[in-house]
């Protein structure tokens, strides 16, 4: 499948690039971001997908986060996809900011008009690698899954459905019982339609209690989170991972926030997570 080069600069040794491709799932065009390590032997290294959240594309993680540092001190590729399909023919909520384009939750969805387009579990889980991979300096040795608010609801549902493509799972400020809160009934009750027994694929904790996980997970959540009553309720996913015997630690974080400073803050943390149970 042809790849365009969009950008691409050296950063920490490594090089940041931006392509763009035309997606089967989608049926747009699609932009995504990988950072590479400098490559130094042809020995297969880790790649670490990265999730974002509402409203963003690849850019805010990629210009924001931070994490091409320690990415290269680990020797770990960073891919990050859009949220969601784009382009002027691809259905729209344009006065929500938090549904259509740059709000796809990662799903594959069912419901006209956005059944046409809105695909993004198939296009992250399936269609991404085939594309990325095969380009990569050093062949994949494993992959791991993390993303922040909308992107960690996605990176928890996509890993829990797919333990054999995923060794390792984290997230920030994740949407873990989305059937249960505001922002993930609206999204999942109109990509997928009204029965809620089909929501519950989308759902990290009805996954964790269904499938269990076989490894542990990392999640941080900021305490002063505006969003953390009403939309993410971590509570919940302590709850379900205690239950399942899933191990989870999920750390409070005192004073922080929803925002990209939040994630900065410790995505050094998670980055050296995922390197240590990827290279297991």
């Amino acid at each position: 499948m042809a790849l365009e080069t969009l950008n691409q600069w050296k950063c920490f040794g490594g090089t940041q690039s931006v392509y763009a491709h035309d997606s089967k799932a989608t049926g747009t065009r699609m932009e995504f971001a990988v950072f590479e390590p400098a490559k130094s032997s042809d020995a297969p290294r880790p790649v670490l997908y990265w999730l974002s959240g509402l409203t963003c594309t690849w850019e805010n993680f990629v210009t924001k986060a931070g994490a091409q540092r320690y990415a290269a001190a680990h020797n770990m590729v960073i891919v990050c996809p859009d949220t969601s399909p784009r382009g002027d023919t691809v259905p729209d909520a344009a006065d929500e900011y938090d549904f259509g384009k740059g709000a796809g939750f990662y799903v594959n969805a069912t419901q006209q008009p956005w059944s046409k387009n809105y695909h993004m579990y198939d296009y992250v889980v399936d269609e991404l690698p085939t594309v990325i991979e095969p380009h990569l300096s050093n062949p994949v040795s494993a992959r791991g899954i993390s993303g922040h608010s909308m992107g960690g609801h996605g990176a928890l549902t996509l890993a829990l459905r797919n333990p054999d493509r995923y060794s390792s799972v984290s997230a920030f400020s994740p949407i873990v019982a989305p059937s249960q809160v505001p922002w993930g009934e609206k999204a999942l009750g109109r990509y997928l339609g009204d029965d809620r027994a089909t929501w519950a694929a989308h759902d990290a904790c009805a996954l964790i209690a269904q499938k269990g996980w076989s490894g542990d997970i990392l999640v941080d959540q900021g305490d002063a989170d505006n969003f953390l009553e009403n939309q993410l309720k971590p509570q919940l996913l302590i709850d379900a991972c205690r239950h399942a015997n899933v191990p989870l630690e999920l750390r409070l974080q005192p004073g922080y926030d929803h925002s990209y400073y939040f994630v900065a803050s410790f995505i050094g943390d998670h980055i050296a997570w995922h390197a240590k149970r990827l290279s297991a």
